[in-house]
C-alpha cells in the first residue's frame, strides 16, 4: 500500500506569553487577524501578567548588568536564526534585520548606562555623596501598531536594560510578530516573567494596565491618540510615570533613561 504524499498541516494558535509559559486567555477568547487565530487577553490576564511580573523583577533588576547584557544579546542570536520565521509572519526582511541590530544596540548599554546616568556630587561636608540610577519596577508597554517586530523591540529593549519587568500589550491588528518574539525570548536565557506578551483589544485592556496599582510605569507609545487623554488620567491615580516616546522607533540611551529612577545615596568619609 502506497503512503499518502501529502498531509495536512498543523495550524498555529497564537497564544499569550506569561510566566514563560503560553497560555490561552482564561476566557477562551481568540480572534481573527490575518487569517489566523490569536488569544484574545482578558483583565484577568492582565492581572496575572503584572503579579507574575512584579514577583520576577526583583531577581532580574539584581542580575549584574554585564550578565543582562549577555542575555539581551543571546535574544538577538535567537533572532538571527528565526530571520526566515519572522518573514513567514509578514515581517520584511528589513524590518527584522533592524529589529536584530537593536537589540545588539541595547544590549551594549546594559553595563554603561549607569556611569552616563550616575555621579558623584559635590556636597560641603566629609561625606561622599553618589547618585545612581535604579529600574522603576514593573512596566506596561503598548506596543506600536506598526512597524510591529520593529516597534515592539525598539520600546521593549530599553526598558529591560534598565532591569524592569515588563508587560506589552502587542500590536491589535498585527500580533504574530509579538508572539513570535515572545517565543524568542522563552529560549533566550530571560528569566520567566520577565516579560509577559498579551495579544488582544487595546480598548479592553489599556484601562486596566493604565490604573493597576502595581505597574510602576506604563508606555503608551502605542496607544491610540484619542484614548491618551483618559490613560493618563488613569495613570495619575495611582502616581504612575507616563511615558510617551517621539518617535517610536527612536534609538537612544534617553530612552533607557525613561525606565530608570535616580537615588542619592549619603555616606560619611571615615578614616
Amino acid at each position: 500500500m502506497d503512503e499518502p504524499t501529502t498531509r495536512l498541516g498543523v495550524r498555529k494558535t497564537y497564544k499569550l506569553f506569561i510566566g514563560g509559559e503560553f497560555p490561552r486567555s482564561e476566557s477562551g477568547r481568540s480572534y481573527s487577524v490575518d487569517g489566523v487565530w490569536a488569544a484574545q487577553a482578558s483583565r484577568k490576564d492582565l492581572r496575572d501578567a503584572v503579579r507574575v511580573g512584579r514577583n520576577a523583577a526583583d531577581g532580574w533588576a539584581a542580575r549584574t548588568a554585564y550578565n543582562r547584557g549577555q542575555i539581551l544579546y543571546r535574544v538577538a542570536e535567537v533572532l538571527e536564526g528565526r530571520r526566515g520565521q519572522f518573514a513567514d509572519e509578514g515581517a520584511a526582511p528589513a524590518e527584522v534585520d533592524a529589529a536584530i541590530d537593536r537589540w545588539v544596540w541595547y544590549a551594549g548599554w546594559a553595563d554603561k548606562i549607569a556611569q552616563v546616568a550616575g555621579t558623584v556630587n559635590p556636597v560641603a561636608g566629609p561625606f561622599f555623596d553618589f547618585t545612581v540610577p535604579e529600574p522603576v519596577g514593573v512596566v506596561g508597554i503598548v506596543a506600536p501598531e506598526a512597524p510591529p517586530l520593529l516597534g515592539l523591540v525598539s520600546r521593549l529593549a530599553p526598558a529591560l536594560v534598565a532591569g524592569n519587568a515588563v508587560v506589552v500589550v502587542a500590536s491589535e491588528a498585527s500580533p504574530r510578530a509579538a508572539v513570535t518574539l515572545a517565543e524568542v525570548l522563552a529560549t533566550s536565557d530571560v528569566p520567566a516573567g520577565v516579560v509577559a506578551v498579551l495579544t488582544g483589544r487595546k480598548a479592553e485592556l489599556l484601562p486596566w494596565l493604565a490604573a493597576h496599582r502595581d505597574v510602576d510605569t506604563v508606555d503608551l507609545t502605542g496607544a491610540p491618540p484619542d484614548a491618551v487623554a483618559a490613560l493618563e488620567a488613569a495613570a495619575a491615580d495611582s502616581v504612575k510615570r507616563v511615558v510617551r516616546a517621539a518617535d517610536p522607533l527612536a534609538e537612544s540611551p534617553y530612552e533607557i533613561l525613561a525606565f530608570l529612577e535616580m537615588k542619592t545615596v549619603w555616606h560619611p568619609i571615615g578614616r
